[in-house]
């Protein structure tokens, strides 16, 4: 399975938006500050996935919602939920 997960930063509120194959060691490496992009805007919060069986799937699903069309997708869909 590939996973295209959205992490927000309790630090300043924004989004990341990345695909894996292995989510939970990649969560951990985000919490961690492992990965350059995220590591300071710790600590972060996992708020979204979506599970693809096809990686070429995954990564154009990934794309997608850092469009402005995928950003607003985002917003709406996540609206509903208490974060």
């Amino acid at each position: 399975m590939y996973y295209i997960y959205v992490l927000k930063s309790k630090r300043d509120g924004k989004l990341y938006v990345g695909w894996t194959d292995d989510l939970r060691n990649r969560f951990f490496r985000h919490q961690s500050g492992l990965v350059q992009s995220t590591k300071n805007r710790r600590p972060l919060q996992l708020i979204y996935y979506e599970a693809c069986l096809v990686k070429e799937d995954a990564i154009k699903r990934e794309k997608s919602l850092k469009t402005g069309y995928g950003r607003s997708y985002l917003n709406r869909r996540l609206s509903n939920i208490k974060i």
